[in-house]
């Protein structure tokens, strides 16, 4: 006779959330299907012939050591390569503000355990990335989302009157996922005056920042404030997703925090990933590389925004993001992206709905879709059969 597990497992596996996206994906991975469900980067962008001489070279020359332990805090070389970064972004720090981690998913399941006591508030955003979402309830917090043009300081009155004071305020200054948007310098001083005035530290949430294809760019709330400012980065959408690496950039004493609870969960990020990553940084290849995913990624998100203005019907909308990898679409109120994701599913396109982005359970009528991803073939005819189930959806409620 099987155990009965659920009383074995701790409060903190049972509060747990799986990713919507991560299911999702197990439907709309099928073949058949047009996926703007993941947040796939486009393998054209992947140095693969690039990638194959440097990892020769390393493996000739200093296979032993890229084949080892390497030091919790991340290989020097590659930190020095990701510093040189950071500083002509006018972000400052050395070698003791910076850790790597195994991609940002674990930078933010290490805020969490470092900062998260059951119950605690953490303000965000509605909507709001659901993967830092995961990680928050996974420690047993409980998520406060704010719209955007919303009294940030009036919330935090009436959180602190309710003894809910937030332990962190956690955001996506950048192309945010999902809705695409980007925070305005305006914005970004009036989260860090808030900060300030309530003795918070910022998550500055940091992945689609250098995937910039219009406009101009905002400068990061680290280097407006780095006393107050925690910010994570990821090579997964710049680089490649398979190498799983990401970093934390924070003040020394934050980061011994975080090299004492990485090295409960993994000692080290695969020291051979980093070293590719440095070499490649070194040569100069990652910068030129970024152009070319931005000039992709450009040409795929005016292709989808076409198609929409072409092809979908009244009382649709949609962001229309400076970067990154994807756009929001909402429906009138009255409408539910989970109706409408069975029908889009029968018609072989997939998409994710918006509530699973917001922690409050609203956004019902929202949606995420990616851009990178899919071939401008496919971007057309994803469209048209997106709006063709939208269409359904709507003759069902007339």
């Amino acid at each position: 006779m099987a155990i009965d597990l659920k009383p074995l497992l701790s409060d903190n596996a049972l509060n747990m959330r799986r990713s919507v996206i991560r299911d999702l994906l197990s439907v709309a991975t099928r073949p058949e299907i047009i996926s703007f469900a993941g947040g796939f980067p486009n393998a054209e962008t992947f140095p693969i012939e690039e990638l194959k001489k440097i990892m020769m070279k390393i493996m000739d020359e200093q296979g032993a050591i890229a084949l080892q332990y390497g030091p919790t805090e991340g290989y020097i070389p590659f930190k020095q390569e990701i510093l040189k970064r950071c500083h002509a972004n006018g972000m400052s720090g050395d070698l003791g503000n910076l850790i790597i981690t195994t991609a940002s998913q674990q930078a933010l399941d290490l805020i969490s355990r470092i900062f998260i006591n059951p119950h605690d508030v953490v303000l965000c955003g509605l909507p709001s990335y659901l993967g830092a979402l995961q990680a928050f309830w996974s420690y047993q917090a409980e998520p406060y989302g704010v719209r955007d043009g919303e009294d940030n300081f009036a919330i935090m009155e009436k959180l602190i009157s309710q003894g809910k004071k937030p332990k962190f305020l956690y955001a996506i200054p950048d192309f945010q996922n999902p809705s695409g948007v980007t925070m305005t310098l305006e914005e970004r001083k009036d989260v860090i005056e808030l900060s300030r005035k309530y003795d918070l530290y910022i998550i500055e949430d940091s992945p689609y920042r250098e995937i910039r294809f219009e406009g101009e760019p905002q400068p990061t709330m680290y280097s407006m404030a780095p006393d107050r400012v925690i910010l994570l980065g990821t090579f997964s959408k710049t680089f490649v997703p398979g190498f799983r690496l990401g970093y934390i950039l924070a003040n020394h004493d934050i980061i011994e925090h975080i090299v004492v609870a990485k090295q409960s969960s993994d000692l080290c990020t695969p020291t051979f990933n980093q070293m590719v990553a440095a070499e490649y940084m070194k040569s100069g290849l990652y910068e030129k590389n970024i152009g070319k995913i931005c000039e992709l990624y450009h040409h795929k998100k005016d292709l989808m925004i076409q198609s929409f203005e072409k092809y979908m019907p009244e009382g649709v909308t949609w962001t229309n993001p400076e970067g990154g990898l994807f756009l929001f679409l909402k429906l009138p109120e009255q409408y539910d992206t989970r109706e409408l994701f069975d029908i889009a599913i029968k018609k072989n396109v997939a998409f994710v709905i918006g509530e699973a982005f917001h922690c409050d359970g609203s956004g019902k009528n929202t949606m995420r879709l990616n851009f990178s991803y899919a071939t401008d073939e496919k971007i057309v005819e994803g469209v048209k059969r997106l709006s063709d189930s939208i269409n359904e959806l709507y003759g069902r409620h007339a």
